[in-house]
């Protein structure tokens, strides 16, 4: 504890006292100053979410540095259309449309030739066993998460650089870490 009675608040940087410190990943803050660092909510020890030396809600949090994409709060379900200009998010830019070559644009017309290929085993993929998901062409028992080989719907797929994964297995690998992220005591592991 530095000489005048107290430790620095976090935030505003002066003393903290007893009686109004609040604590979080070793540092003192004023009961006051203990706000998220985006929409200024007041935090406790159950909503806080730490990063680096800056503290939020949970909600700002996820948005900020959480997964991004279909079926992480961007989908057809949400009512925001907050792009997250207000943290620091740059909005993607959508590529030109681009009108396909072929003069008949029905989808039956195009050669057999031109037909996809199912990036998990390499072999064509006919209509009637097409499942689309993260943009790319798949066989209905190929259509499975690439770590725990759970087989997935429209609803639970979630991808990233051209490979599937379920919700769960996507969260742990590339979603937010650290306490109240499913890390904890209180989070269910599975082993490989």
């Amino acid at each position: 504890m530095p000489f005048g009675g107290g430790n620095k608040c976090g935030c505003c940087q002066k003393t903290v006292y007893f009686a109004e410190e609040m604590q979080c990943e070793g540092k003192s803050w004023h009961k006051s100053c203990f706000l998220c660092m985006v929409c200024k909510k007041n935090l406790d020890s159950t909503t806080v979410a730490v990063h680096v030396d800056e503290i939020y809600c949970k909600s700002c949090y996820g948005k900020k540095y959480g997964p991004k994409g279909y079926g992480f709060g961007g989908g057809a379900g949400t009512l925001s259309m907050d792009r997250g200009e207000g943290l620091g998010i740059k909005p993607e830019v959508q590529a030109p449309h681009r009108p396909t070559n072929n003069p008949n644009a029905s989808k039956f017309a195009h050669k057999a030739g031109g037909s996809d290929v199912c990036l998990r085993c390499g072999n064509t993929v006919y209509a009637a066993e097409k499942v689309i998901g993260g943009g790319n062409s798949w066989h209905k028992g190929c259509f499975r998460c690439a770590k725990c080989g759970k087989g997935l719907e429209s609803t639970t797929v979630a991808d990233r650089d051209g490979e599937i994964y379920c919700k769960a297995c996507y969260a742990k690998n590339f979603g937010p870490k650290g306490f109240g992220f499913g890390q904890g005591a209180g989070a269910l592991a599975h082993s490989q």
